[in-house]
């Protein structure tokens, strides 16, 4: 009984961290998602250094949103079996990847980088491929 409320509490947390920094977001930041670069002014080492541990521990609670979600999407592109088998494998593959970024990140914080995975959070283009790109590629804005 003490493992069903251990795992109630970690959802709950999971999902108020995945939902956080959502919430703290002004509108104008949210509205303009896609021209961000071209618009804002290049942010400074200590807002890039914040945003990459929100990042970082939004990667380590919210891993095992993988397996769901590559389940759903390998069982879209396939047959009911093979989106149950192999999108289970793939997703525990993307789990410990994403939480490993988020173990990265989190180890190399005070170090202005560009993230390594895409799309940054889980719920971010779910029905995209989780991708990893170069690792510790310096971010060319850093003050």
């Amino acid at each position: 009984m003490n493992t069903v409320r251990y795992f109630c509490v970690a959802l709950c947390a999971s999902c108020l961290m995945a939902y956080l920094p959502q919430t703290q977001a002004d509108s104008s930041m949210l509205s303009n998602r896609v021209n961000t670069a071209s618009v804002s002014p290049p942010l400074s080492y200590g807002e890039k250094v914040a945003h990459k541990g929100l990042n970082a521990f939004a990667n380590l609670t919210t891993g095992p949103l993988e397996i769901p979600k590559a389940v759903i999407n390998t069982m879209n592109q396939s047959n009911f079996f093979y989106g149950w088998v192999g999108g289970f494998v793939k997703g525990l593959v993307n789990m410990l990847g994403r939480t490993g970024c988020g173990v990265a990140d989190l180890i190399t914080l005070p170090i202005a980088t560009q993230p390594i995975i895409s799309p940054l959070y889980v719920w971010d283009d779910f029905d995209k491929e989780t991708t990893y790109g170069a690792v510790m590629r310096l971010d060319k804005d850093a003050k």
